[in-house]
């Protein structure tokens, strides 16, 4: 029997062939850490007994959640957390350099055939270039910073193959929002997906970490891409021997496959307050809205913010009507602004903040109040999420959401 992905990865860390269901412990090769949650990391670490972190440099510290402060509290978090960055020698922390995700692969933290852990469900990101990567909790992040190691069990896993070429209006964010709406929310809970087809093949590696993050929202454990040339040219290195065998054998065993013609795809939109309740956005044209979101670590990429622009180029954002666009990293933010893309959305109407997490998290300017709606390109509308629990947030590509900025209203391409 052949093995899968996830399989494959997991076997090259424990020095052994690995089933679903296997209880192993893995050598974890980074972790990532941001501010929520330093001080209970922190805590906790200290709690345990530990005196020194197994390996500083495969420790990175990130501030994006709470930068800038907007809370009196949020100044803890900072101050505890260079505090336990110079007691035990971290060197990797990025003081608002953008979101967790983004700056882990963009920065190099991660290559093909990783084990990553951080302390943010989105942590699946990762697997966009071909990494174990999962989110955990700070019991268990303090445990790995004192050990260096996690135990795991062996994910079962779903093969989901796309083929043919995506209708153009239709982006990564349509196909992964269509397919947690037929898996539901707790559809692949605690199993790997897998992506295969050439659809796939053909996206970019900002595409695919759009699907890899939002894979959480499906239950998933982590969402793995085959590495290729397109990932090798991102993480600038030379695949090894290793990380070229990095695919399904072809006789791997899956719990489950989905198959997609990319043709029948069309744009779609999570509606308040499920992510997997998706519909058609031509059936939801005319609803009135408030605000547009267009950023996060799902759809902050120098890609999604030109396609934003690509509909709003000598349009204006609708009266009344707020756009904000914030960058996923400082970067982003530089490459956007060379290329003249900032400009285009700023003429629009746009306002334009620093990289980070921002609305996505209900921080820092945007949040809303009752009755309003807002359309976003983040990973989640949940209750309560962007201001009141009265507040509709509704989930769409950078295309739709920029057009639905223009309209006033949500509209189709």
């Amino acid at each position: 029997m052949g093995a899968s992905m996830i399989e494959k990865i997991i076997r090259n860390h424990v020095g052994r062939d690995v089933r679903p269901g296997d209880i192993v412990t893995v050598g974890v090769d980074r972790v990532m850490i941001h501010d929520i949650f330093i001080p209970f990391v922190a805590d906790k670490f200290e709690e345990m007994g530990f005196s020194r972190i197994w390996d500083p440099d495969k420790a990175v510290l990130i501030y994006d959640h709470l930068v800038p402060a907007s809370q009196v509290d949020d100044t803890r978090h900072f101050r505890i957390g260079n505090a336990f960055a110079e007691k035990y020698g971290m060197k990797n922390v990025h003081r608002s350099d953008g979101i967790c995700h983004q700056l882990m692969t963009e920065a190099g933290y991660v290559k093909p055939g990783d084990v990553v852990f951080g302390t943010d469900s989105h942590t699946t990101t990762y697997g966009c270039v071909g990494a174990f990567s999962s989110g955990i909790g700070y019991t268990e992040m303090a445990s790995i910073l004192g050990t260096g190691e996690l135990w795991i069990r062996v994910p079962e896993t779903i093969k989901v193959t796309v083929t043919g070429d995506l209708p153009a209006n239709v982006t990564s964010k349509d196909v992964i929002l269509r397919l947690i709406g037929d898996l539901g929310a707790d559809g692949a809970t605690y199993m790997a997906l897998e992506f295969h087809g050439d659809t796939i093949e053909k996206m970019s590696v900002a595409s695919r970490m759009t699907m890899s993050n939002m894979a959480v929202e499906a239950g998933a454990k982590c969402a793995l891409f085959a590495p290729d040339e397109k990932t090798a040219e991102y993480c600038g290195i030379t695949l090894s021997e290793e990380q070229k065998s990095l695919k399904a054998d072809p006789d791997a065993s899956y719990v489950r496959e989905i198959v997609y013609r990319a043709e029948e795809f069309v744009p779609v939109m999570a509606c308040p307050s499920q992510v997997d309740l998706i519909r058609p956005v031509s059936e939801l044209e005319g609803t009135e809205i408030d605000q547009v979101f267009i950023g996060s670590c799902t759809n902050g990429r120098l890609e999604d913010l030109m396609a934003a622009a690509d509909i709003l180029k000598g349009k204006k954002v609708a009266p009344f009507v707020k756009l904000i666009v914030t960058p996923a990293s400082r970067r982003i933010y530089e490459e956007a602004m060379e290329n003249g893309t900032l400009s285009i959305l700023a003429e629009a109407g746009a306002i334009i903040t620093h990289p980070g997490c921002g609305l996505c998290c209900g921080r820092t300017g945007g949040i809303l109040t009752d009755k309003e709606r807002v359309v976003a390109t983040n990973n989640r509308n949940f209750l309560g999420r962007m201001g009141t629990s009265k507040v509709e947030i509704y989930l769409a590509s950078p295309k739709t959401a920029a057009a639905c900025a223009a309209a006033g209203k949500i509209v189709s391409l």
